[in-house]
């Protein structure tokens, strides 16, 4: 990918471009899938993060699990559960929002101090749409938009994913930029878009 395109995939609709990846060690937990998906969403965040790599922990010092999947029936189901209002103080007001919306799925980051991603909230309503997924891709999808934060606009009109025979797999490119991503000489976070530029020649070196 060239530089524009992968600037493109961090400047987010107010035309600001900001890039930012995580600091600490993925923690993640799946909500509200059966056993057999569990294991399929665990196993393609630690693809993602090994294809990054980062890294990922048993625990978080701090929150215990820092990457939190819900999978449900409704919207309102998330006003149910226990201490979620705690963590996403304007949960009320997002599920209005997002039911008006017709969503099925929204995701909410944390950040630390330098700009480094601390938390993230995976809300995903398993309508018609969603069920008709393959778990295997549902969750590789989730992995990939949570592994570093990409424009509100990134993958509007296409996927960061692509089918080969009956195999999806993350497309090449779009690795590339997430593994340049993790450089250990780039910034954890980048509001400049030369940081696309630098991005771009790490693609080609890799």
């Amino acid at each position: 990918m060239g530089p524009d395109e992968i600037e493109a995939l961090f400047t987010r609709g107010n035309g600001q471009y900001l890039f930012a990846r995580w600091g600490r060690p993925i923690v993640p937990v799946v909500f509200g899938v059966d056993d057999a998906s569990l294991a399929v969403f665990k196993g393609a965040f630690e693809a993602v993060v090994t294809l990054a790599r980062h890294r990922m922990a048993e625990t978080d010092p701090e929150l215990g699990a820092n990457l939190m999947v819900f999978a449900f029936r409704d919207w309102g189901e998330l006003l149910e559960v226990r201490d979620l209002g705690r963590l996403v103080p304007e949960l009320p007001a997002l599920v209005d929002r997002l039911e008006g919306a017709g969503a099925n799925q929204y995701r909410i980051f944390r950040f630390d101090r330098d700009g480094s991603i601390k938390a993230a909230f995976v809300f995903l309503k398993m309508d018609a749409a969603l069920a008709a997924m393959e778990a295997e891709t549902l969750a590789l999808a989730q992995a990939v938009q949570t592994v570093v934060l990409w424009s509100d606009r990134a993958f509007d009109g296409t996927s960061p994913l692509a089918r080969v025979g009956e195999r999806v797999i993350l497309r090449p490119e779009i690795g590339a930029v997430i593994r340049a991503g993790y450089d250990p000489v780039l910034p954890a976070m980048a509001r400049d878009p030369s940081h696309a530029l630098r991005l771009a020649a790490r693609t080609r070196l890799d």
